[in-house]
């Protein structure tokens, strides 16, 4: 064998293994889980939620929502707002009611959270269909800045960012889960729009300052559409970001 061709061989091996590694890499959708640490069937949906975190594919996040503190234990990580976005999911979903624990799938449909086949059975589906992850986003730390960069696409969508804690570990000391001591990630602390994007590509920057706040050391960006009524729909990109290397 000529040392051009030996060459020539190497170089197509190595094209290969990284259009490989780059799909690989690809993210192929989002899941928020809607759970609570005084929820009996929650823990078995918070530990599929650990391999979907691990799996590397899925933009995953976690919503503890307040609805069940009144079953003797204040949800560490709840509130108000994460309650108020399950309700909001189901208004465009059609539905008249919330459950934990609550998959929610690219913003089109829901799932058990502890059916972790069923997630990535539903992601794979939305992939194949055009309903997954169709715009390019890309997130990116930038000496004092965050810069979120958003690719061309169709329609009109809402930059959302989503703020959380990489990981905690949780002792729980009343209510249905009383000394159990589970382990959370991707927990998220705010939410907040940063922009709208108009289907051209476009970029944000924004102040480092805002990783800061509430000791965040992760965040997703989504590119999500509303529905007529404002509420959050289907999403259409999305990248995810941690920074540190978390906590317990």
């Amino acid at each position: 064998m000529s040392l051009r061709l030996l060459i020539s061989l190497l170089a197509g091996v190595a094209l290969a293994s990284s259009a490989q590694a780059q799909e690989l890499a690809k993210v192929k959708g989002v899941v928020e889980l809607f759970t609570s640490q005084g929820c009996a069937s929650c823990p078995p949906a918070d530990a599929a939620f650990q391999k979907l975190v691990s799996q590397g594919n899925v933009v995953a996040l976690a919503y503890h929502v307040d609805y069940w503190n009144y079953m003797g234990w204040n949800d560490t990580m709840s509130s108000k707002e994460n309650t108020a976005r399950q309700y909001a999911y189901a208004r465009t979903l059609g539905r008249s009611n919330v459950y934990t624990p609550q998959a929610i799938i690219n913003g089109r449909d829901h799932l058990n959270g502890a059916d972790l086949t069923a997630i990535n059975l539903k992601l794979d589906q939305f992939d194949r269909g055009g309903k997954g992850l169709t715009v390019p986003v890309h997130a990116a730390m930038k000496g004092d800045e965050l810069e979120i960069k958003i690719g061309a696409g169709e329609g009109k969508a809402n930059v959302v960012v989503a703020y959380f804690d990489r990981d905690q570990l949780v002792t729980v000391a009343k209510g249905e889960n009383t000394g159990r001591q589970i382990a959370y990630m991707h927990s998220v602390s705010d939410v907040e729009t940063v922009g709208m994007w108009d289907g051209k590509p476009m970029n944000l920057v924004l102040p480092a300052s805002v990783m800061e706040k509430s000791d965040r050391d992760g965040l997703a960006v989504l590119l999500q559409s509303a529905s007529s009524g404002g509420d959050p729909a289907a999403i259409i990109g999305a990248t995810v970001l941690t920074i540190g290397n978390g906590r317990n």
